[in-house]
């Protein structure tokens, strides 16, 4: 699937047949996407005394997604490109799914607050949705019961507390309560030999929030040392997830709040590490901010809404710290009177961490003020596994592109089945402020192997902030012999627009009108750029935005010095009128 180029429509949507959706699963999705299977010991232990009632509840501190829950109540269930319309209040899982991806989002109960923010009549039909869930899948099932969507329902579930377990009969509270703390107790049993770092770090989280919560459901020492443990392992030392996703590090921040107000409300003596990681964690949610309030979305990460971007970080203890250079996770910053530049210099992350790392070397995002301007094709969870595929390569980021070959090296992670990315090779930046302009030399050696070439992009941006100029080469390295073969290399060098951008050609530049009424013009001394469709998952659905392509064939034995292995360009904005 090359979603970087023309060839994109082969991806429109359509039916799948079951197996065929069934194949797809098992190709994307790897281990994590098995059905669990639990044998006749491990049933055992998830029974036991249940508790009355919980102790105490934790605290919804973001809002409501109100698109969702508008169309909930007119019954319209939507994810991704997939939708599904149903009778009025009628359980989504008594009819077929569209597919298995559906089927997992679905089982996640991510919407289960949203709908109880609808006051009596959307709580009537969560209510409802519950009991209906736990009368067909509250015993055992295998697709539904895995562990990366039964830690996220329980957690969502926990966060509807008193309107989910303190309303109804009492037979009614404890059979959701009971049902409750079996899904705890089974998570606290396979989360240490569990692979898939999303489901480890939601189940930890989970079963700390349920050791509170819930007295003697779980232990509260054994809960915390876990999560210490994972905090350790998936936040790096400036507070960048190591995953390398902004929107993850968003969705722990949100977890470690939720957290620490818990403990508070509690009076419980708060983990020492919550002082620790809380405040590094929103420094970097706060340097991936777009001037739209949402964030920037590198590899495994979507924009997410701004309103909850802006939730996280009033909750945090301090204003989060401002820096321009992320050097642990690998990103630069450049500012100037409201125009932004975030550049993509780091390698991908080790395994396992690097199963849904992205190709995007030395890509960008730009934006000016709330206009996002550059962007790569995005990625959402929401999507189907295939898009979400497809949008990790290199020709679905905004850069440079060698012989259609990626910058990262994909090879199959054996433990959880999935392509996992390394590399590329020799990936760094050097940033010059003078006065109130800044540049950035950034190269890596994705392609020297394969091509014998280095990728080094220049960025110049003006103190005024109305120019960013660029300047691509592929240069042979001094120390390596020139190449026998002189058989030039065919390159394109993309830049993805985003969808709020419109895109006209001229005859000497190429306009850009955001929706906000900003006009920028982007112009270049390569012949041919011209315009093209691309996709954009960002924003949780399949978007068709434009992109600029320049392609063209490099000398193999260039220096970078000059054409074709050097391609100058610059984005410059008009002035208002």
């Amino acid at each position: 699937m090359d979603v970087g180029g023309a060839d994109s429509e082969i991806l429109a949507d359509r039916t799948r047949s079951g197996a065929d959706d069934a194949a797809l699963w098992r190709r994307f999705r790897g281990v994590a996407g098995d059905d669990a299977k639990v044998g006749v010991l491990q049933r055992l232990k998830l029974s036991g005394p249940i508790p009355e009632r919980f102790s105490h509840h934790l605290k919804r501190l973001v809002p409501a997604d109100d698109r969702r829950t508008d169309a909930l109540m007119r019954d319209t269930w939507r994810i991704g490109m997939e939708r599904l319309t149903l009778a009025p209040g009628q359980p989504p899982w008594s009819v077929p799914l569209p597919s298995k991806h559906f089927a997992d989002r679905l089982h996640r109960f991510s919407w289960l607050p949203d709908l109880f923010a609808q006051g009596e009549l959307g709580a009537g039909r969560a209510l409802r949705f519950v009991d209906d869930w736990i009368e067909g899948h509250g015993g055992f099932n295998g697709f539904s019961w895995r562990l990366g969507p039964t830690s996220v329902r329980c957690w969502n579930w926990m966060l509807c507390a008193p309107e989910l377990f303190e309303t109804g009969t009492q037979e009614i509270r404890q059979a959701r309560l009971e049902c409750l703390v079996r899904q705890l107790r089974y998570l606290s049993d396979q989360v240490d030999a569990a692979t898939d770092p999303k489901a480890r770090w939601n189940s930890s989280v989970t079963i700390v929030a349920g050791a509170l919560c819930i007295d003697r459901a779980m232990s509260m020492d054994s809960a915390l040392a876990r999560l210490d443990a994972e905090c350790t392992a998936q936040i790096l030392p400036d507070g960048g997830h190591v995953s390398r996703s902004p929107s993850r590090a968003l969705h722990v921040l949100v977890h470690l709040l939720t957290l620490q107000d818990l403990f508070r409300r509690a009076g419980y003596p708060e983990p020492d590490f919550f002082d620790k990681w809380i405040p590094r964690v929103g420094a970097m949610v706060a340097f991936f901010r777009a001037g739209d309030g949402a964030l920037n979305p590198f590899n495994d990460g979507d924009e997410g809404r701004p309103e909850v971007v802006e939730a996280a970080l009033a909750l945090l203890p301090a204003p989060p710290r401002r820096f321009t250079f992320a050097p642990k996770s690998g990103f630069q910053k450049l500012e100037k009177n409201g125009l932004r530049l975030v550049l993509d210099c780091g390698e991908a992350p080790a395994r396992p961490f690097g199963d849904f790392a992205h190709a995007g070397a030395l890509g960008f995002e730009l934006s000016d003020g709330p206009a996002r301007l550059v962007t790569s094709c995005a990625y959402s969870a929401e999507v189907n596994v295939d898009w979400q595929a497809a949008v990790r390569r290199t020709g679905a980021h905004s850069t440079l592109v060698l012989a259609g070959r990626d910058s990262s090296h994909f090879a199959l992670n054996e433990e959880s089945r999935l392509l996992a990315a390394s590399g590329p090779d020799g990936i760094s930046a050097k940033r010059l402020e003078e006065a109130d302009e800044i540049w950035l030399d950034a190269q890596h050696g994705g392609y020297k192997s394969p091509c014998g070439l280095l990728h080094r992009r220049r960025l110049f941006m003006s103190g005024d902030g109305k120019r960013l100029a660029g300047e691509d080469s592929l240069v042979r390295p001094i120390s390596q012999p020139p190449s026998d073969d002189r058989m030039f290399i065919g390159f394109e060098i993309r830049f993805h627009l985003h969808p709020t951008v419109t895109a006209m050609m001229g005859r000497d530049a190429i306009r850009l009108v955001c929706d906000d009424g900003t006009v920028w013009r982007f112009k270049t001394s390569h012949e041919g750029a011209r315009l093209e469709r691309t996709v954009y998952l960002g924003r949780g659905v399949v978007e068709r935005p434009e992109q600029i392509v320049m392609a063209g064939y490099a000398d193999p034995n260039g220096d970078g010095q000059q054409p074709p292995n050097c391609i100058r360009w610059a984005f410059l904005k008009e002035e208002a009128s």
